[in-house]
């Protein structure tokens, strides 16, 4: 029962991180013309224009650099 306990522990702890993973936003504000980096999509499309889905914050700051519109 012991390793049961163990092995479902350490199962758990491995799987975690991977369940939590967010996906980052880059949002075009219509009104300001600015960029921002959100974690959940805009609902609100006659302010806001989403510019991509990210898999990290880094790959989203890498790409919100690169956008002509974000500058």
């Amino acid at each position: 029962m012991k390793k049961i306990l163990i092995a479902a522990t350490l199962i758990g702890a491995f799987a975690a991180p991977a369940l939590a993973m967010d996906s980052f936003y880059i949002v075009f504000d219509n009104k300001t013309k600015t960029c921002t980096m959100a974690r959940s999509a805009p609902t609100d499309t006659a302010k806001f224009a989403m510019m991509g889905e990210y898999g990290s914050e880094a790959d989203a700051h890498m790409a919100m650099k690169g956008m002509t519109k974000c500058k």
